[in-house]
């Protein structure tokens, strides 16, 4: 009897020595990055790429042997993951790969700007031997401000410190344990911008942080302050930068990333400006480090072990699977939404499975909840495998809870963030043969509501004429409420409004909407 065939793994794009050499001694392995991908991928199992290789759902559906892809390196925004996942084929990645690359580069700009190093190079080099022109500053005794503490900044964070440098940061989403652990002091944004003699940044880049360092930041920030970024290029308003430096409010700033790329703009006309091409992950260990990486989780996911990195639904039995799946996206949506409502960093949080749900082993939905809960609020890719590391690096308590019965609904599913100062509670349940997503209860009320990607709570005495009220409100912004649901625990006492719109409030209306007497204002986005 002829032994069965190898699994084939297509490598697309260059990747370490080493990790070809793992692959080879499980699969057949072939590496073509010039045939036409989409006549040749049905014939692979598996199949590796970088950035320059675009993994959409029209190739999927052409990869029918396709169990695995990975991604060497960081990003997977070239990856279809949603198409993926439908045909159940796993996307793992090497997500730290870089981390320790990225931060010395950070110190790297830090030292390059504190000392001129770039200019004083570049003038020497012309024949020149101005050392008063270029005299720097000492960092040692200067005050270092984080801005998003997540591996990356953890780790400058620690080289920071052993500069000398005292290090502040800002982190919603990391608990006042691990800032006394990293030996970091918790600081508001805003004290952050005052504080800081330098200010490198860390965080993600979303809605709430695009643009962070804005000319308003600028105003609070000392003079003679300096700006390090190679996190993500939106972060910084780079025309506002550029006034500022001009100004002498900033001394300078040291950039790796930039909001267009390739960058030509008027920051490199600027000698106070020190700039990289994007080369914080430019090393040969962390390339080979992420073609090692990749290549275990690949050939994990070929031998049907766990794969560690990733970053769709990991394998479950088939059998739980059924019954959990439907869940799978409400743990996710519950998470978010619990995270969205808590104020403070958190703390706690707690996923509870109440019903004939609780019989199966719950933990995929706590890693869901986790996933959710973390989505745009890291400085890496959020997986629902990475999710409880993320937890445990910030110092989050998380555990779960089983109950048997549930009192109003059949199975009900219910996340609790337990945050400085406050603990939100919010619980939901699936509606129908699609698997309808429905809020239960929120902000200590009974409701029931589809959740949707916008949606506004209100909290306020119940009177006559609020409702009225509110979609007037709604209305004269342009605004329109989809659907809406309201809840009280009693006549006359306090109610709860939980409507969803079908675009995002605009800061006018949620301005208008605070200054109206409500109680409580909620407002949660997609």
């Amino acid at each position: 009897m002829s032994e069965p065939a190898r699994p084939r793994v297509l490598v697309r794009e260059p990747i370490a020595e080493a990790g070809l050499e793992l692959l080879r001694r499980q699969f057949d392995v072939v590496e073509d990055r010039t045939s036409d991908l989409a006549s040749i991928v049905a014939d692979y199992d598996a199949i590796v790429i970088r950035s320059a290789t675009t993994v959409d759902a029209a190739l999927i559906d052409r990869a029918t042997r396709l169990k695995v892809i990975g991604r060497a390196g960081v990003g997977i925004d070239n990856v279809d993951i949603e198409a993926a996942t439908r045909r159940g084929i796993v996307v793992c990645n090497a997500p730290d790969s870089t981390v320790v690359s990225a931060a010395e580069h950070t110190i790297a700009l830090l030292l390059a700007l504190a000392r001129h190093i770039p200019q004083a190079h570049a003038s020497l080099k012309a024949g020149a031997w101005e050392r008063s022109r270029f005299a720097g500053v000492e960092l040692a005794g200067k005050t270092l401000g984080v801005v998003g503490l997540g591996r990356i900044g953890q780790q400058v964070a620690r080289r920071a410190a052993g500069l000398g440098m005292r290090v502040v940061g800002y982190d919603p989403f990391l608990s006042s344990e691990r800032f006394r652990e990293l030996g970091v002091e918790s600081l508001a944004l805003e004290r952050l911008f005052e504080e800081s003699d330098v200010i490198t940044l860390h965080a993600p880049l979303t809605d709430e942080t695009r643009g962070l360092v804005s000319a308003e930041a600028i105003a609070r920030m000392r003079d003679g302050v300096r700006i390090v970024n190679a996190a993500r290029g939106g972060l910084v308003d780079e025309e506002a930068l550029v006034a500022a430096i001009r100004a002498g409010k900033v001394a300078g700033a040291a950039l790796d990333v930039f909001g267009t790329e390739p960058y030509s703009g008027p920051l490199l006309e600027l000698d106070e400006v020190v700039v990289t091409p994007h080369l914080a992950a430019s090393t040969v260990e962390a390339q080979d480090r992420a073609g090692i990486l990749v290549a275990e989780q690949v050939a994990a996911a070929l031998s049907g072990e766990f794969v560690q990195t990733a970053v769709n639904i990991p394998i479950v039995d088939q059998s739980d699977l059924e019954v959990l799946g439907p869940y799978i996206p409400l743990a996710a949506r519950l998470g978010r939404l619990a995270m969205s409502l808590a104020r403070g960093a958190p703390r706690r949080i707690v996923v509870a499975a109440r019903g004939p749900l609780a019989e199966y082993d719950t933990r995929l939905l706590t890693v869901a909840a986790l996933n959710g809960a973390f989505q745009d609020r890291a400085d890496q890719s959020v997986n629902y495998v990475n999710a409880p590391v993320i937890a445990a690096d910030r110092g989050i308590e998380v555990s779960e809870e089983r109950v048997a019965t549930s009192q109003h609904y059949t199975n009900l599913v219910e996340v609790v963030v337990t945050a400085d100062g406050e603990e939100v509670a919010v619980s939901g349940t699936t509606v129908g043969p699609e698997g309808r997503l429905f809020l239960a209860g929120a902000l200590g009320f009974a409701i029931d509501i589809e959740i949707a990607p916008w949606m506004v709570l209100l909290v306020y005495d119940d009177v006559p004429g609020v409702i009225g009220r509110v979609g007037t409100m709604f209305g004269d912004a342009g605004i329109n409420i989809a659907n809406m649901a309201v809840s009280r625990r009693s006549e006359g006492g306090k109610a709860l409004m939980a409507f969803s719109i079908d675009t995002p409030a605009t800061p006018e209306l949620v301005e208008k909407l605070r200054a109206s007497g409500f109680d409580d204002v909620r407002l949660i986005g997609a």
